[in-house]
């Protein structure tokens, strides 16, 4: 009876496993909003990583053990902000190309809790007195990301952190401080259409 128990479970181990594998070895998660600000103002914003950290989602309150570093240039390509410590783990994003008023890239570094390197990629264009802003993050996906995909839609989970960093970028260009929880207002950010 026990061996039979043990063979099934290894059946359902290899077949989980076979699911996995056939997951997408890549992955794409893109949001976009329409912000009330020209081009050379949120470009501002987003080429300068210390004022990145006005509207990043993903900023977090100073806090004992954590540790927050800006390396490289005040801007563009080479700029580089590191962290360690806390809730957060340890990574880097540095800039990696800039055209003013168009488009920043940045290389994303995650060493813990888990490895991964990622791209994150802002596109500004004109439209209606202001600029549409496209923020996308796409990178390959490891075979935990496989495994996590199975029980966390990780485009829903980060697309609410891009609608709700848009409209954070929204205010702040607007001169607004915007809202530091995590209740922020996401409405203003509408879903990229599918590719």
């Amino acid at each position: 009876m026990a061996s039979k128990i043990a063979i099934a479970v290894l059946v359902l181990v290899v077949a989980l496993g076979a699911f996995v594998a056939t997951r997408p070895d890549h992955f794409r998660i893109e949001r976009n909003a329409h912000v009330a600000a020209p081009p050379a103002t949120v470009f501002a914003l987003i080429n300068d990583l210390h004022r990145f950290d006005t509207w990043n989602p993903f900023r977090s309150e100073p806090a004992p053990g954590v540790t927050n570093v800006f390396d490289g240039p005040n801007e563009g390509p080479g700029a580089s902000f590191s962290y360690a410590g806390g809730e957060s783990g340890a990574g880097r994003m540095t800039i990696v190309e800039s055209q003013p008023g168009a488009r920043v890239v940045l290389k994303l570094e995650f060493f813990k809790p888990f490895e991964a390197t990622n791209q994150a990629t802002f596109t500004l264009t004109p439209e209606n007195g202001g600029t549409r802003v496209s923020w996308a993050m796409e990178g390959e996906n490891t075979l935990m990301g496989k495994a996590m995909s199975l029980v966390v839609n990780m485009d829903t989970m980060i697309g609410k952190e891009f609608e709700r960093g848009l409209a954070n970028l929204d205010a702040t260009a607007r001169g607004i401080t915007p809202p530091s929880s995590a209740s922020a207002q996401s409405d203003a950010a509408t879903p990229a259409p599918a590719l």
